[in-house]
């Protein structure tokens, strides 16, 4: 397998076409988020070029844009206020640990993905992931509301916000509220038709820039500031022994994030194209494009859903388009950055509001009540977690308590499957042979039979059979349809066989193959059962079985 991606020069037209317009989506993207994160109005830029150009040129997507997310930019927001509060306030230290974070984050991507571990990723269920992605949004949100009326975000984070909101509601500026209604009112109004030629973040950042020099220059309003030209320099990892271990939490926590966001817009891509990405490559490629960003201080980034809809939908079809509008953003880098220092903080507030209302799961929200009560329950709580506690707090608990819920069901599934009978029933589908056999013993025989995964869910089901199970002569263990055996499982069930030995019942063992097998011999099943007793076939089972039966009844009558 190559490192690199696949990169052909077949649709050159069309991944140039997609790059330049995939750029054009980025630029107002990453000045907002830039803006959001508190990490400099030059980072946004920098993360966009790095992990856009190195995500695409090893990753496993072709088509996939890779630049700040909104959730990447939540989570950045967080780690860059407590880094300066580690750094005892010195935000040239905070902002060079945050960095840090952000390598450590691309570190776990890669090993990750070195691990094959990718497609492991998003196997958690959706009503975990819709409240999380939801929670990210409900953050974004809250955190444009102070830059939206014009003021600074007060301390505290998302609690502070929301605690100071009466505060910052009797404070708005007009202007810059205006103009962040402006950016909203274009976002949303602009007819699909002009939607479909140019962005309407890039008409709204124009816009409303406009509108700020010329209606609002004698008036006092936030701006993004000056961008530095030029290359950006060289930010080393720095970090205190004492902060290590809380980094480390959070390179974890904003790599997994990473994972989640650009597989699931991998996904989208595979759709679109009716291609079949490749998670473990993908993940090693924003592994590194992460590196790289946090070396010469840029925001994380993950894939991007919108640049990455559009770019296919622009014609591209290879990894040289997100090649390609890295090398657009460069040049703004290089040569154009100071053309956006006039932009007002409230206009890329109003784009990044839209972001954060787009991030929401509004088709989930609007009927997960419907759909199922319990999913719904975990969708609010990981939500209200994530938003007002903490992410890994929020995802952990509501992966615990759903796949608790799910094995509880499966479990209440299974436990039907284990069944004991003594006589031909309707119970277990025998075959007429099986019948006569049955019928020859006169209940002297109990077939236990289990069917399906025997996962430790079902140990309680087992251990119930085996306690209600009359009197007999013989116990035959039918395993035939039994794909799996936990552990748990396989001790409720050496539990079964050791008391019907020790209570003077023959044991025969049916259908235990393969692994099924390997695992009972592990457990040293063959203590109770001997060799000779254990069979493949049902039918020689039972067959011994009522040997056994007249064995037994013929030297009870001496």
């Amino acid at each position: 397998m190559s490192l690199t991606n696949t990169i052909n020069f077949r649709n050159m037209r069309g991944d140039i076409f997609g790059g330049v317009t995939a750029a054009i989506v980025s630029l107002p993207l990453a000045l907002a988020f830039a803006a959001a994160s508190g990490a400099g109005p030059a980072s946004g830029l920098y993360g966009a070029v790095c992990v856009g150009f190195f995500a695409a040129l090893f990753g496993g997507t072709p088509t996939l844009i890779s630049e700040p997310t909104g959730p990447m930019t939540v989570v950045m927001t967080a780690i860059v206020t407590s880094m300066i509060a580690a750094a005892g306030g010195d935000e040239k230290t905070g902002l060079a640990m945050a960095f840090t974070v952000v390598m450590l984050a691309g570190l776990f991507q890669i090993l990750l993905g070195i691990f094959k571990l990718g497609k492991y990723i998003t196997l958690m269920p959706y009503s975990v992931i819709s409240g999380f992605m939801s929670g990210i949004g409900v953050i974004l949100i809250i955190l444009q509301v102070a830059p939206f009326v014009g003021q600074p975000n007060p301390k505290g984070g998302v609690l502070g916000i929301v605690q100071n909101l009466p505060d910052l509601l009797t404070k708005i500026n007009p202007a810059e509220t205006a103009l962040g209604v402006l950016t909203l009112a274009i976002i949303f109004l602009m007819p699909a038709k002009i939607k479909r030629v140019v962005p309407p973040q890039l008409v709204a950042l124009i816009i409303g820039t406009v509108v700020s020099l010329v209606f609002f220059g004698n008036l006092e309003i936030r701006r993004i500031g000056e961008i530095p030209m030029g290359l950006p320099s060289l930010q080393l990892p720095v970090f205190t022994p004492s902060q290590i271990t809380i980094m480390l939490v959070d390179g974890a926590m904003l790599g997994m994030l990473g994972c989640i966001d650009t597989l699931l817009t991998a996904v989208i891509a595979d759709s679109l194209t009716r291609t079949e990405h490749k998670s473990d490559k993908e993940l090693i490629g924003q592994g590194i494009g992460n590196i790289v960003s946090g070396l010469f201080g840029g925001l994380p980034g993950a894939g991007a859903t919108m640049g990455t809809v559009v770019n296919i939908q622009t014609g591209a079809s290879t990894a040289v388009s997100g090649l390609t509008r890295a090398l657009v953003l460069l040049v703004v880098v290089l040569w154009a950055a100071n053309l956006t220092e006039s932009i007002p903080m409230a206009v890329l507030a109003g784009i990044a509001l839209k972001v954060g209302i787009d991030i929401l799961d509004w088709s989930f929200l609007k009927r997960a009540h419907k759909v199922s009560w319990k999913g719904s329950v975990i969708m609010y709580g990981v939500l209200f977690l994530t938003v007002f506690v903490d992410l890994i707090v929020a995802v952990g608990i509501g992966v615990f308590i759903a796949n608790i819920l799910t094995i509880e069901r499966l479990s209440q599934l299974q436990s039907q499957e284990v069944k004991t009978i003594s006589d031909a029933d309707d119970t277990i589908v025998l075959n007429d042979e099986e019948k006569k056999l049955l019928d020859q013993a006169n209940g002297r025989i109990l077939l236990f039979y289990l069917s399906g995964p025997m996962i430790f869910g079902v140990s309680k089901a087992i251990a119930r059979e085996h306690s209600a199970m009359a009197d007999s002569d013989v116990l035959i263990v039918d395993l035939s349809d039994v794909p799996m055996l936990g552990v748990t499982a396989s001790l409720a069930i050496e539990n079964a066989i050791k008391d019907a030995c020790e209570q003077g019942r023959h044991v025969l063992i049916v259908g235990a193959t393969g692994k099924v097998k390997r695992r009972l011999e592990n457990f040293g099943v063959s203590r109770f059962v001997p060799p000779h007793h254990m069979f493949v076939d049902r039918v020689e089972a039972l067959k011994q079985a009522v040997a056994l039966v007249k064995t037994d009844n013929t030297s009870s009558v001496y």
